[in-house]
């Protein structure tokens, strides 16, 4: 079935992921703050990189209602207050909501996409969806590091990053201190997780 985009239900649900892109990118910057505070410049790096890419997700979302530009869409939905004083509760909460994204949110606003006729609304929807996935699980991976105390440390020798200067440091823990830019522990990852490697 199609039927006509302005009285579509996708044309309301494109708005409502906008809106929560938007606000997801808006509170990992004011995470990214919370983090950089604690020293966690590794985290503060997590949640800055996100924030670009749920930036980049709202573009997506706002283009298709290109042609309503200068017009207001009533909409009515919930979002989440996700306001801790602890990175550790922060990460959980952004694992939590892109998880929801990915699981319900977008699934459910894919399927009707299809229903109403709008194939490359769905294919975004689903493409996007995937994404929130990716998002979800390495903020699980960074929670659980930080829970376990070895978002500094490994079992094994690994490669280090300063997230600085560029250094790597092999050992089983990462410097106290870059050697070479004297920046602190907290800009290390391990290589591996670096979203740039070499």
């Amino acid at each position: 079935m199609s039927i006509n985009f302005n009285d579509s239900q996708t044309k309301l649900n494109l708005l409502r992921s906008f809106a929560g892109e938007s606000q997801a990118r808006n509170r990992y910057d004011f995470s990214a703050s919370v983090a950089k505070k604690q020293s966690l410049h590794v985290i503060e790096a997590v949640f800055t990189y996100t924030a670009k890419q749920e930036q980049a997700h709202a573009k997506v979302f706002i283009d298709f209602l290109k042609q309503f530009a200068g017009s207001n869409i009533q909409i009515d939905a919930s979002y989440p207050i996700d306001n801790h004083d602890e990175v550790l509760k922060l990460l959980r909460a952004a694992q939590h909501n892109e998880y929801q994204e990915h699981d319900s949110d977008y699934a459910a606003f894919a399927k009707k996409a299809t229903e109403e006729g709008f194939a490359d609304i769905a294919a975004a929807f689903n493409m996007i969806a995937k994404i929130e996935k990716t998002h979800g699980d390495r903020f699980g991976m960074f929670a659980d590091m930080l829970e376990q105390n070895k978002l500094f440390k490994s079992d094994t020798e690994t490669e280090w990053l300063c997230l600085n200067c560029g250094h790597i440091h092999k050992g089983s823990q990462a410097p106290a201190a870059c050697p070479v830019c004297k920046h602190p522990q907290g800009f290390f990852v391990q290589l591996q997780l670096a979203p740039y490697t070499r």
